[in-house]
This record gives C-alpha cells, structure tokens and sequence, in this order.
C-alpha cells in the first residue's frame, strides 16, 4: 500500500474553529469524518511500521505465512477495491491490535500467547479485506484454543484443537471458507449472521427520524478488549434483544434532546464491546487506540445507556484531538480529585473525565429542561454540572496546561459556565450538595494523609485539656497518595438515585437491594436523620477507622442542623481520624465524634 510516486504526503489537521467547536459539544459530521480518517492513517503507518520491524526477524512468523505477504493481500486488496483496506484501518480493534504487538514486539516478550500468534494476526487482518475486496486468496491465520478471528466479519470455530494452531482462508469465485487438518467452515453470505462453525458480528440498527445509528456489537474480537486478547464471550440471544430495546431507547432520548449529537455520534462510535450488567455502576471504557469502540455494561434502562454512550463518545473524540495536539505535557504524577474516580488521577486521566462528564452534563441538563424523569434528571443535571466545573478550574491553573489545551478548557467553560446558575429543583440541589460533600470527604479521609507534626500538636493539645485546637489547620500540606487508607461504597448516592427512579425493579418487582447500604445509610436517605446519626456512631464504635461511618456521621448531623463535628467530618476527615487514632490509646479515649467537634471549632461553617 506505498504512496504514488511522486504524490507529496498529506497532513491531517483541524482549523481551530473546528478545534473550538469540539470542544463546546458543536462538532459536526464532518469533524468526526476528519478524526477518524486521521485515525485511519496513524494505524497504517503503525502497521507498516510494526511489519518492517517484524520482518527484520524470520522467527517471528511461526507456522505462519511471512509477514510480507500479509502486506502484499492488502496492496492487492487496496489496489481492488479501496475501501475495504479502508473499512479494516478503521476497525478500531486494528488500532489496539497495532499497539498492543507494537509493546510487545519492542519489549521483546510474549504477551497473551506467543508473539508470533499477535504478529499473525496481520494476515487475518489481510484476509477480511481481501474477502471485502471479493478477491481470490490463500492465506494462513492464528487461531486461539480452536478460535480463528477474520476481523470485522466474524470467527470460525474449531473444537478440540491446541491452545495455538493455525487456519487457512481460501477465496475463490466469491465463496470463502475457513480450514484446518480436519473441519472446513464456510462462511455465509452474509457474514454477521451465524451458520456451524462461525460466529457472526452481529449489528445493532435503530431509527429516529431522520438519524439513523448502526453499532456492532463485537463479543468476538481477541483485540477488543482495553489491555491485552480476551477469549470471546458469546451475547445469548435474550441479552441481544435487550440490546437492542435499549438501544432504541437510548437513541430516541440523544436524537431528541440533543440531535446535534445525534448527528456526529454514529460517525465516532460504531462498535460497543457488551458486558454483564453492574447494578448501580454503568461501568464502561474506552481506549484512544480503538478509536470507534467502547467497552459497555448492559445498563438498567435507555436514560442510563444514552449517558455512557455519549461519555464515551467524548472520550473517543478526545483521543482523536489528542493524536493531533499536545494538549498538557506529560505528567504521570496522581494528584487530581475528581467526582466520578475514587482515586486521585493525572492530568491527562482528569481532562479527559471534564470532557466526558461536560457531554453527560449536557444530557441530563437538556432532559430536565424538557420535564422528561424530572427528578432524576435534575439531580443528575446539578451534580455533573458542579462537579465537572470544579475539576474543570482546577485544570485551568495547571502549569502543565499547552496553549491549545488552555484554549480547548476555556471553550468548555463558555459553555459550562453558564449552567452553574440555572435553576433547579430544591430537592435537586439538596441531595445534589450532600452527594457532592459525600465523595469529596470519602476521598479525603482514604487519600489524604495529614502532616505528621500537626496531628502530633493537635493531639498534645487535646491532652493537655485546651478547650480550643491551636488555630492553624493547615493540615494536607502534603500531595495525595493513590494508596487508599480504607475502603469506600457509593451507597448513599446509589439510594439517593434509587429513591429518583435512577434503578429499575426486578422482575418480581422489588427495588434492587443496594450494595454496601447500612442500616445508617438507609435512615439518613429516607429522611430519618437522628436515626442515621445514632446508626453511624454504632458503626464508628465498632470501627472507628470505617471511611463511609466518618463521612455519614458529618452528613447526619449537617442535615439537622448547624454543628461543629460536622464541619471537621466533611471538610477535613483526614484530620478528626488521624487525631483519633493518636488518642486511642490513653485510659479515657474519646469518640469520633468528640474529637470531630473540638477541631471543628476552627473549620468555617
């Protein structure tokens, strides 16, 4: 697939009208076309690159075919029928296939399998644009425990065959087929439906007027996963239709309330890797080397699906930006709070969160203006909002920040900033306030570890019978360390989003039973505040330590009222559990709450 002789090299960019449009949510078809065609000549530069190296050393191929020839069956396939070479480039598990043997090849070492079965994997790469192409081919392809994977198309399957073997794909006149020593499989004609022996990729379609969306959904490709090959895990055939309900539903809500999206979405995001469903959690993942995909639970309902698509869409149109413009220098160091991570993150972990949450923001803000579940979406709407505007300015002063990484938070916060004072609900804001009090105190009390020298005076004045603390509390002078001091449950906010219709019943009809809720959790959601106070102060004295109890106590007791232990519970619990635990072991110890109330004395209401 070299250049044509004499054709200069084309560079790909983006106009920084269109760079300031992207980063306001005012992209277009067009932009998206533009980023994954950039997409699409990094992995065949990568590719190229990584089969140079490769052939430097025979060995690498194994049982396989050279790796020159799976370059030649692309050229011909190219030269054929362009798009097909086209369609497998902008398969994004090419891209993580390119990276993932790229590592392995530099580092020399084997990685899941041998290296020759991910070399190898070039010519399967091959054979699915030769059989687009409708070429005529022999080729030999990696099978992994029996699974032979033609990217894009499908697998065929043999039974009782070596952990790492090796199949042969033929075409001739239009029919392909797949063999080994003793079983051939032939495709079908059309190859995302299944037939004995092969898989399909199977593709979800859904129709909103006049925007149309099209996901495979990709339980088949070794490559799919975020780290390393994963084996295939078949959908049954009930999880697919509940896909596809979903999908519909998910689609309809995008293409209505936010039809621009609707419109640039299907273009950077065409495949989802489906996993089990996680109550509560919405897990999902992307990776900016398989630029089109996603790695999605099967979510609770069609509100909570269009929230995790359009979180990674902006992921994937973030990593697109980012093969094209530095937008930070790197920084490894984890330093950074932010609401939807329980650990502090780098820079580069956290602006791509601000982006991600700024796109989940604007769905639950365009739901809730349009009354569609107004209670969740309210909810949902005043907490994103705050909690991505605070991140966002905390990027903003970072040293580490490029011009155009300045720039491209700046057209986010013309946008954000203006939501910040929208109205919303009072229940909103209330369960808003306490959830948003509620993570950043868990994170503090488990990542942040207060100067020694300042506890060790705290607790010499405690003992010493001062009626006050000394009046400096500057306590977290040091940097947070990603090693957390417990564990943490997302109860509280798990029951807040329960009681707003953000769960669905099971099938006998029963609410979901929430992981980690105590008995204090319960009491302080549905109201029932001394309840919650008396139950958190049961749990800290069997567990003084217990993140989830500090911070439930301080929420308890801000509900009913203004209180100093509060204060010192939800603004610096580090501090009120670092003082206890130097106190612990004198004849009298006090209570948690003992010591939350002194220092809170000097913690601003």
């Amino acid at each position: 697939m070299p250049a044509a002789a004499g054709s200069r090299p084309a560079f790909h960019r983006l106009s920084w009208r269109d760079f300031d449009a992207l980063a306001r949510l005012d992209g277009d078809e067009d932009m998206a076309r533009r980023l994954r065609r950039a997409e699409r000549s990094r992995r065949k530069l990568l590719i190229h690159a990584l089969l140079t190296e490769a052939a430097k050393a025979p060995d690498h191929s194994g049982p396989l075919p050279p790796l020159d020839s799976a370059w030649e069956l692309l050229a011909r396939a190219e030269a054929r029928a362009p798009r097909s070479v086209n369609r497998m480039l902008t398969n994004p598990y090419t891209g993580s296939w390119a990276g993932y043997t790229t590592r392995l090849l530099r580092n020399g070492i084997d990685g899941v399998g041998p290296l020759w079965m991910h070399l190898g994997h070039a010519h399967a790469i091959a054979a699915a644009a030769a059989i687009r192409a409708e070429l005529d081919f022999e080729t030999v392809i990696p099978a992994w425990h029996g699974n032979a994977m033609i990217p894009s198309l499908g697998m065929a399957r043999f039974p009782d065959t070596e952990t790492f073997s090796s199949a042969v794909v033929r075409g001739v006149n239009g029919r392909y087929s797949v063999s080994n020593a003793d079983t051939t499989i032939h495709l079908p004609d059309a190859s995302d439906s299944d037939a004995p022996g092969w898989w399909g990729i199977r593709r979800v379609r859904s129709q909103v007027g006049a925007h149309r969306f099209s996901l495979w959904l990709d339980d088949l490709d070794p490559y799919r996963g975020l780290y390393e090959p994963i084996p295939p895990e078949r959908l049954p055939g009930k999880d697919l239709a509940d896909w596809q309900r979903l999908i519909d539903e998910a689609c309809r809500l995008v293409a209505t309330h936010l039809p621009g999206l609707a419109r640039i979405m299907p273009v950077g995001l065409a495949s989802l890797v489906p996993k089990p469903q996680v109550l509560f959690r919405n897990p999902s993942a992307s990776t900016g080397e398989a630029f089109g995909s996603a790695v999605v639970g099967l979510p609770t309902d069609g509100a909570s699906l269009a929230e995790t698509l359009i979180h990674e869409f902006q992921h994937i149109v973030l990593g697109g930006l980012l093969h094209l413009v530095d937008l930070y220098e790197p920084d490894p160091r984890e330093r950074i709070y932010v609401a939807w991570r329980d650990d502090p993150r780098p820079l580069s972990g956290a602006l791509q969160g601000v982006y991600a949450f700024f796109g989940v923001t604007a769905f639950w803000r365009a739901l809730a203006r349009a009354g569609t579940s107004p209670r969740r979406s309210a909810f949902e709407f005043a907490y994103w909002r705050e909690q991505t505007w605070h991140t966002l300015q905390v990027l903003r002063a970072d040293s580490t920040l490029t011009d155009a990484g300045r720039r491209f938070l700046g057209a986010i916060a013309e946008r954000l900033g203006p939501w910040q004072s929208e109205p919303v609900s009072a229940e909103a804001n209330e369960l808003a306030t306490a959830a948003r009090h509620d993570h950043l105190a868990g994170w503090r009390a488990r990542h942040l570890r207060p100067d020694p020298s300042v506890v060790a005076e705290l607790a010499a004045a405690w003992l010493s019978g001062r009626p006050r603390p000394p009046a400096s509390l500057d306590a977290t002078s040091l940097p947070p360390t990603p090693v957390p001091d417990g564990g943490w449950s997302q109860a509280r906010t798990d029951l807040i989003r329960l009681t707003l219709g953000g769960a669905t019943c099971s099938r006998d009809g029963r609410p979901p039973t929430v992981p980690g809720a105590t008995a204090a959790d319960l009491a302080y959601t549905a109201g029932d505040h001394l309840e919650a106070v008396e139950g958190y102060r049961q749990e800290l004295a069997a567990d003084p330590d217990r993140p989830n109890s500090l911070v439930g106590l301080g929420l308890a007791l801000s509900a009913r009222g203004l209180h100093p232990a509060a204060r010192a519970l939800l603004h610096c619990p580090e501090l009120v559990r670092a003082v206890h635990r130097r106190l612990r072991s004198g004849t009298r110890p006090p209570t948690v709450e003992d010591v939350a109330s002194w220092i809170g004395q000097l913690v601003p209401g």
